[in-house]
């Protein structure tokens, strides 16, 4: 079976780059955790039409999970995940070790403010600094001309573009339209974890959410139509919410109905032992 080849030390990651800009070619970088999915394969399209050349990061980062979270369960896929991106003719794998990217002494951590806040860091406090410290890394050991990351982590590629914007990274960060499930789910890794009876139920955030806008866009309080979406998933059997809320699109900031700003509403909740996240524009 075909597959992409793939690099794990930075000098060898620099230097096919370095030849590739040699003759003029522009870079496009996708960073991943793996077990790639259609989503995935969707931005890696993406890139191939900005760039000349994609290079696809796939690195499980430890940085990013509390140890309660799942990152020794977390889907490893590889050598499937090498043999899916020939479909979308990457042209090369960047996948380091946890040793090259924090080797020993390791000691420097980006910790992110501004639309960092609230959300996902009211129940994963370590979580953006986590990414957003590999991302610079993964920024500074390719040097792409752009980095695409997937709207369906819609809090992740606001802090994203806010690091890259902040620290004058030489990038531009292209976000990339959430891939659904022909039922609406958004495409996930973990939906791997679902059991059949919980997929059937996973349907009811994106339901939920759409029904929210839509009360919201009618000129219902934020508030309101957040709790009314809330209690549509426990009633369908979601275990908990982390929260549903709408925010501006570019801040994160909490809004008011009747605001003439774009809006996004943004959910996490439980099924089962999974968390699951979506979000859509208002």
């Amino acid at each position: 079976m075909q597959r992409v080849g793939y690099v794990s030390t930075v000098p060898e990651l620099r230097a096919q780059v370095q030849d590739w800009r040699s003759r003029g070619e522009t870079v496009a970088l996708l960073p991943t955790m793996g077990a790639l999915h259609a989503g995935h394969l969707s931005l890696a399209s993406q890139g191939k039409s900005h760039c000349d050349r994609l290079v696809t990061s796939i690195f499980v980062n430890p940085a990013q999970f509390a140890p309660e979270e799942d990152f020794s369960t977390y889907p490893r896929t590889f050598e499937n995940d090498l043999e899916k991106l020939v479909a979308v003719d990457c042209d090369l794998v960047w996948a380091p070790t946890a040793d090259v990217m924090y080797p020993e002494g390791f000691a420097t951590m980006i910790k992110p403010d501004g639309a960092a806040l609230g959300l996902e860091t009211d129940f994963r406090e370590h979580f953006f600094s986590g990414v957003a410290t590999v991302c610079c890394k993964l920024f500074t050991q390719c040097g792409p001309d752009i980095a695409l990351f997937g709207e369906k982590d819609y809090q992740q590629l606001c802090v994203i573009r806010q690091l890259v914007r902040d620290l004058d990274l030489p990038l531009d960060i292209v976000g990339c339209e959430t891939v659904r499930e022909d039922d609406g789910l958004a495409m996930s890794s973990r939906n791997a974890y679902l059991s059949d009876a919980e997929r059937r139920i996973a349907t009811s955030m994106h339901e939920a959410i759409t029904e929210a806008a839509k009360a919201f866009r009618s000129g219902s309080q934020p508030d309101d139509v957040c709790d009314k979406a809330g209690n549509k998933l426990l009633q369908a059997g979601f275990k908990s919410i982390d929260y549903i809320a709408i925010r501006d699109a570019d801040t994160l900031a909490a809004i008011k109905a009747g605001t003439d700003r774009p809006c996004r509403i943004l959910a996490a909740a439980w099924l089962g032992e999974t968390r699951l996240i979506d979000n859509i524009a208002v």
